[in-house]
């Protein structure tokens, strides 16, 4: 399983990556790889105002529908296109083709609450 330590992790299977006034946001390959082969994404649309900690889309498995949660909160700024006729990308490539919203955070210090790769992983492993 990888995890880049760049990231920020959510403990609902989000991860952040600072882009600098911008975060990309996705799914982890530990999320991906529960859920199984990933056949439909629901994303919110440009301009969309997401919260943190509330749900901003949804993925559907073959197994389970499970929620997308808002790592921060903040506007969309760009969405993931490739995922509609390319839901497989969640599971081949978690963090790179299968990024989902870029959002500008409407409060940087929702970053400062999520978890470093390394607490991330201490917390995957006791589930």
């Amino acid at each position: 399983m990888s995890l880049p330590k760049e990231f920020k992790y959510s403990d609902e299977h989000e991860w952040v990556k600072d882009e600098g006034g911008r975060v990309r946001i996705g799914i982890t390959d530990f999320a991906q790889s529960e859920l199984g082969d990933i056949v439909f994404v629901e994303l919110p649309e440009v301009g969309d105002e997401v919260e943190a900690n509330e749900p901003f889309g949804s993925v559907e498995s073959v197994k389970t529908v499970s929620e997308l949660y808002a790592p921060v909160s903040g506007k969309v700024v760009e969405v993931n296109e490739n995922l509609e006729d390319s839901p497989e990308f969640v599971n081949e490539s978690p963090y790179e083709k299968a990024w989902m919203i870029v959002v500008e955070p409407s409060d940087p210090s929702d970053q400062d609450k999520l978890m470093t790769a390394e607490q991330y992983e201490e917390m995957i492993s006791q589930e």
